[in-house]
C-alpha cells in the first residue's frame, strides 16, 4: 500500500516575498532559494485579509473570514471599541479547523506554535499545539503527520527600532518602495525586515535539516507561506504589498523541481489543499479550492481580500484582483488612509512618515498615503504599476476592467453573505446571546452491545456483555468531541470520529466537547467493564 505524504508548512509572519528566489538582490535567503529550486514558486499567491487573525482564521479553516465572522482583528479589547464586550468569534455550525480532518484520516497534527484564529483552538485541532509541537513526538514513528511552524521574527515588531540587532546589509543597496520617503531612518527599517527574513531562513534551513536527518523529505511535501505582507500600507491594507504572498511547495516525484507558476492562489486554499494532497475528503463547505492533488480545481479568475476594523481603527474596503488587475472598494472615503492606530504608529517608517507630514515636506506617493481622504474606489494595471501608485478608477480608457471587476467584487459578497456590512455589534449580539459566550454541551456516552442498543445513554459506563462500541455525542450543534483514557492534567486528547470498540475488562474514559467559538463543555468522565 502506498504510503501517505506527510505535510510540513513553515509560515513566515508578515512577509512580503523579499526573497532571492523572488528576484530580491538583497535578500541573503540559501534555504528558501534552495526549496524553490526542488520545487515550484507561485507568483500570484494572496492572502484573505492583510492583517494576522482574520487572515489566519482563513487559512485554519478554509473559509472567508468575512464569511464566519472572524474578519475584525482583535475581539478581546472591548473597553477600546464600538462592541459590547470581549468575544471569541462564533463560526457556522459545520465550521471546523481542518487538521480535524486529516485526524479522522490518521494524521499526526502539530501546531509550532501561534494560532490567533479569532477563536480559541479547539483541543481537537491538533495533537500538539505548543512551542515543543514536532513530527517526532508522534507515538507511531510510521504514522503520517501534518506539522506546522510559525516564524514570528519577521513579524513587523521585529522592525521596531533596537528591537533585534542588525545583520550586515548595505543600505545604500536597498530599494525603498516609491510610498515611503528615501530616508536613513526608513532604509535601517527595511534593513532590519531583511535581517530577519534572514534569521528566518537560517530556522527554515534546521527544520528541513532535521526533516532529512529523520529520512523522510523524499515523502513530505514542504509548504512555505505567509499570512499577510509587512510595514505601513502593506500590513492592514489590500494593496498588493498588504496581501501578496511567497508561495513555494515542495513535492518530490510530483512537482517539476524549479518550476514557476503565475496560478491564481488564496491563502483560504491552502487546507483544502493540504486534504487534496493527502486523499482526505473534501467538505462541502469549504470556500478555499485546492490547487494541488486529486481534487484540484481549475484555475481561479479572482481572488478576493478584506479590510475591516483593525484593533481601534474601524474601516470596511474590498478588494478583488484578476492576474492583472486589482479593484479596492472603500466604504469610507470620507476617512483618512492613515486613520489612528497607536500599535501601528510604533513602526519606525510610520514616524518618519508623520514627522515629515507634519512638517509639511511629503511629496509625490508618501504624501497621498497621509492625505485626509481617499477615493471611493481604486483601480490598478499591476503589471505597468506594480507599487499600485496610479489610480485608474476615473480613466474612460479601462472603464470596461472598473465595471467587470466590481461586478466580481458584488457576486463575491453576495456569496460568501459578506458580515462586514453589518455592525460589529449586532454581530456579536447574534453570537453571544445576552452577552455571554455559549457553552458547548457535553459529550453523552453510549454502549451499544448486550441488551442497549442506543436505548439510552450511559452517563457513568456500567457493566455490559461485549463485544460494545461506545458512542460520544454532544447535543450542541456541530460540536467536535475530544477524548483520553489517560490520567492527570498532561494527557494527550484525541479525536472522537468514530465509535469505539472497547477491549474486554474495565475502560475509564474521559471526554469533553467543544465548538468554534463556544466555551469547551465541562468534562465527563466514566468507567465501562466489558465482560
Amino acid at each position: 500500500m502506498q504510503q501517505k505524504p506527510n505535510i510540513l508548512w513553515v509560515s513566515f509572519e508578515d512577509c512580503y516575498p523579499y526573497f532571492g528566489c523572488y528576484g530580491d538582490p538583497v535578500a541573503h535567503t540559501p534555504n528558501l532559494d534552495r526549496l524553490a529550486a526542488e520545487g515550484c514558486l507561485w507568483t500570484h499567491a494572496f492572502s484573505t485579509a492583510p492583517v494576522c487573525s482574520p487572515a489566519r482564521s482563513a487559512v485554519i479553516t478554509g473559509m472567508y473570514p468575512v464569511s464566519i465572522g472572524t474578519h475584525h482583528h482583535r475581539t478581546d479589547t472591548g473597553a477600546n471599541y464600538d462592541f459590547p464586550h470581549d468575544y471569541e468569534a462564533v463560526a457556522p455550525h459545520y465550521v471546523k479547523c481542518f487538521p480535524e480532518y486529516l485526524r479522522a484520516a490518521g494524521y499526526y497534527c502539530t501546531n509550532n506554535a501561534k494560532t490567533d484564529y479569532q477563536f480559541s483552538p479547539p483541543v481537537t485541532a491538533w495533537d500538539d499545539c505548543s512551542s515543543g509541537g514536532h513530527w517526532r513526538h508522534r507515538p507511531d514513528p510510521q504514522q503520517p503527520f501534518f506539522a506546522v511552524w510559525n516564524l514570528t521574527q519577521t513579524h513587523e515588531s521585529g522592525m521596531w527600532e533596537d528591537k533585534w540587532p542588525d545583520l550586515d546589509f548595505d543600505l545604500d543597496k536597498i530599494e525603498v518602495p516609491p510610498y515611503f520617503p528615501d530616508t536613513p531612518k526608513v532604509r535601517r527599517a527595511l534593513a532590519r525586515m531583511y535581517a530577519n527574513i534572514e534569521v528566518s531562513d537560517r530556522r527554515l534551513g534546521e527544520i528541513l535539516a532535521e526533516l532529512e536527518e529523520d529520512g523522510l523529505a523524499k515523502n513530505t511535501v514542504v509548504f512555505i507561506w505567509t499570512d499577510h505582507g509587512p510595514m505601513p500600507r502593506g500590513k492592514r491594507w489590500p494593496y498588493d504589498s498588504g496581501i501578496r504572498s511567497p508561495l513555494i511547495v515542495r513535492w518530490p516525484g510530483v512537482l517539476e523541481p524549479g518550476a514557476v507558476s503565475d496560478r491564481l492562489v488564496s491563502t483560504v486554499d491552502l487546507g483544502p489543499t493540504v486534504l487534496s494532497i493527502c486523499g482526505v475528503e473534501l467538505p462541502y463547505h469549504l470556500q478555499g479550492q485546492p490547487f494541488l492533488g486529486a481534487k484540484a480545481t481549475s484555475p481561479r479568475q479572482y481572488v478576493f481580500a478584506a479590510r475591516d476594523r483593525y484593533d481601534e481603527m474601524y474601516d470596511t474596503t474590498r478588494a478583488v484582483r484578476d492576474q492583472r488587475f486589482k479593484y479596492m472598494r472603500h466604504y469610507h472615503p470620507e476617512e483618512p488612509y492613515m486613520r489612528y492606530n497607536r500599535y501601528r504608529n510604533i513602526h519606525p517608517i510610520m514616524q518618519e512618515l508623520w514627522r515629515l507630514h507634519v512638517a509639511g515636506e511629503l511629496t509625490g506617493p508618501p504624501a497621498q498615503l497621509m492625505q485626509g481622504h481617499r477615493p471611493a474606489e481604486e483601480l490598478y494595471d499591476t503589471e505597468s504599476d506594480p507599487h499600485e501608485i496610479h489610480n485608474l478608477a476615473a480613466d474612460p480608457a479601462y472603464t470596461a476592467e472598473l465595471v467587470r471587476l466590481r461586478a466580481a467584487l458584488d457576486a463575491w459578497q453576495r456569496e460568501v453573505h459578506d458580515l462586514g456590512l453589518i455592525p460589529e455589534d449586532v454581530m456579536v449580539r447574534q453570537m453571544w446571546p445576552d452577552g455571554v459566550q455559549p457553552l458547548t454541551l457535553p459529550p453523552l456516552f453510549v454502549a451499544l452491545g448486550g441488551n442497549n442498543f442506543g436505548l439510552a445513554d450511559s452517563p457513568d459506563g456500567g457493566e455490559f456483555e461485549g463485544p460494545i462500541l461506545l458512542q460520544m455525542q454532544s447535543n450542541t450543534q456541530g460540536a467536535s468531541i475530544a477524548y483520553t483514557f489517560e490520567t492527570g492534567d498532561d494527557v494527550h486528547w484525541q479525536l472522537y470520529h468514530e465509535p469505539l470498540r472497547l477491549p474486554n475488562g474495565a475502560t475509564h474514559i474521559r471526554a469533553k466537547a467543544i465548538r468554534i467559538g463556544y466555551r469547551e463543555s465541562d468534562e465527563v468522565q466514566a468507567t465501562f467493564m466489558v465482560r
